[in-house]
């Protein structure tokens, strides 16, 4: 199976896959799927950029819209994670993962899907030391706060992540594991990014449940960008001597390093995208504990017997299948030609296809429920660890003679 890998996408879709057409065109191949490492920015419209944390001389529509609309349809099955310049309301109504527009699918906050018989994994967002612990509390419309907030890792998601026994084929996160630069050449990356080099010494770069999730998860490829520059990593593992091979990449500008081929033995297509039994049966269990305040999840109370739950599953998948639910639009998409905003709607409706995805596990829908009044913040200091305020780049530059683009807001 042939895995094209692409860093920050920041919506500009058209160019991201004119670039697999022409890596196709020239080396003969043909690329069974894209993986996306985040900031995608599924902008639908107008309204959707108010919840995307990215300064307003750069809101652009970008392409996104295009693939939402039907008026383009995605060349190459396409699974992505989100970043921290996300519209958060739309991937908040997909907190479970689905399809973002035809053939484009939203791994979730946290996630695991099969493509054929590659097990895929991710975590969405980027780590705050400050609101890791707390329950996933914000709500479209987003207040200064919350707009950064949103996109902040939760211990949640990970708790659910951490429990997955399983082998992974490939896991993506949007910031780099933390202490993976000690496992490649970091003289060569501060070279190129000078101000990373305290951070690298202090052992500061990076997210620190991320680094958790590969020493538990160990899989095969570890896939991330954030950072706007490639970076690659070799972690042997002291348990049963597997070895996990990490990739970094940048945004999609013309001539960076935002793109990579990955060739992985798998069996023979046609391949789409499933759900996984077992991150199913964990969805399951834990949903009893979902937190959707500021108060702290309580996880302890939850016993997870998977192998019940798993035979549950299996029995639901078999009587209904294991295809996602089909995309559907829940707010309308851009119109080139209006000269104003068409979109007056407000909030985040209840997404057909996560509703699906609930009734499979016999779940109920929460996450539109509202906060307490007591759980409402007045104020939350807000400022991302170690890379929220580096400014945009503008640099070009090329991979393999292939024309590259990328960008990045931290």
């Amino acid at each position: 199976m042939k895995i094209a890998v692409e860093g920050c996408m920041h919506g500009d879709l058209d160019k991201v896959y004119d670039t697999i057409k022409y890596i196709e065109n020239t080396r003969n191949i043909k690329i069974d799927l894209l993986l996306c490492c985040g900031d995608f920015q599924a902008v639908r419209n107008e309204k959707d950029m108010d919840s995307l944390n990215v300064p307003p001389k750069y809101r652009e529509m970008k392409s996104f819209w295009k693939y939402y609309s039907g008026q383009e349809v995605a060349p190459v099955p396409t699974i992505f994670i989100g970043g921290n310049h996300e519209a958060s309301n739309y991937l908040w109504e997909l907190y479970y993962g689905g399809w973002a527009a035809p053939n484009i699918y939203f791994l979730g906050f946290a996630g695991v899907v099969k493509f054929g018989n590659i097990r895929i994994g991710g975590l969405s967002g980027i780590y705050n030391a400050r609101n890791y612990c707390l329950g996933h509390h914000e709500r479209p419309p987003y207040n200064d706060n919350t707009i950064r907030s949103v996109y902040h890792v939760r211990e949640y998601d990970v708790h659910k992540l951490m429990h997955l026994e399983d082998p992974i084929d490939i896991f993506l996160s949007h910031d780099w594991p933390l202490g993976i630069t000690d496992f490649g050449n970091w003289q060569q990356l501060v070279r190129y990014k000078k101000h990373f080099k305290d951070e690298i010494q202090q052992g500061t770069l990076g997210s620190k449940p991320a680094a958790q999730l590969l020493e538990k998860l160990k899989p095969s490829y570890w896939f991330s960008a954030h950072l706007h520059c490639k970076f690659t990593a070799l972690v042997e593992h002291e348990e049963g001597g597997r070895v996990t091979k990490f990739l970094a990449l940048d945004k999609c500008l013309p001539g960076r390093k935002f793109l990579q081929i990955v060739d992985i033995e798998s069996d023979p297509g046609p391949y789409e995208v499933q759900y996984d039994e077992e991150w199913l049966a964990i969805t399951r269990k834990l949903n009893c504990v979902f937190p959707l305040t500021l108060r702290r999840g309580d996880f302890g109370r939850t016993q997870l017997d998977m192998q019940d739950c798993r035979q549950w599953v299996k029995s639901r998948m078999e009587d209904r299948g294991a295809k996602p639910c089909e995309f559907s639009q829940t707010a309308p998409p851009h119109k080139p030609s209006d000269s104003v905003s068409n979109t007056t709607f407000s909030g985040s409706p209840r997404n057909p296809q996560t509703v699906s995805f609930l009734e499979l596990l016999d779940l109920p829908y929460v996450l539109d429920n509202a906060l307490d009044s007591r759980d409402t913040p007045t104020s939350l200091p807000q400022k991302d660890d170690y890379s929220e305020d580096i400014p945009i780049e503008d640099e070009d530059d090329l991979e393999d003679g292939e024309p590259n683009n990328e960008n990045r807001s931290s």
